[in-house]
């Protein structure tokens, strides 16, 4: 017997989910659409407004500000998350430098689901907490470092 494929895994993965019930993720999982793209495809471009949010579940993809590559992100990474709450434009570019396999959601499907599903908001507002804690103490982590390398550069 194949055991059963766990299709709110590229979800329950994710910080801002973390806190999400099984429910709540079938839901998000509901709404999203698996999309598929080609190597060397453009995915978000820097400066567009931001609609939707995506999940890689396979392939690897780069992120690219004003023109230079600053990450790869592969499966279990994500990106656009900001779109899901407001439009604002893009920080950087997304291109595929594999063949990737997406899980998408734009915001007025999420909003919606907001609206049918208030407790959802709480849910996602202590994942994201949670996350720009850890990423405060990344931030401090990485000035710390900094810091060090500059003091040993002048001795």
């Amino acid at each position: 017997m194949t055991p059963r494929r766990d299709t709110n895994a590229p979800f329950r993965a994710l910080p801002m989910f973390a806190d999400c019930s099984e429910h709540e993720l079938s839901e998000i999982d509901r709404l999203a659409d698996e999309v598929h793209v080609e190597a060397g495809r453009t995915i978000m471009r820097q400066g567009d407004l931001g609609q939707e949010f995506a999940v890689i579940v396979s392939g690897t993809a780069e992120v690219v500000k004003d023109d230079v590559v600053v990450a790869t992100l592969g499966a279990g990474d994500y990106f656009g998350e900001v779109a899901l709450l407001e439009a604002v434009p893009r920080t950087a570019s997304v291109v595929a430098a594999t063949d990737l396999v997406l899980e998408v959601i734009d915001r007025r499907g999420f909003n919606t689901l907001l609206d049918d599903l208030p407790q959802l908001s709480r849910s996602i507002l202590r994942g994201t907490a949670r996350r720009l804690t850890e990423l405060e103490a990344e931030c401090q982590r990485l000035r710390h470092e900094l810091d060090d390398l500059q003091q040993g550069s002048t001795t």
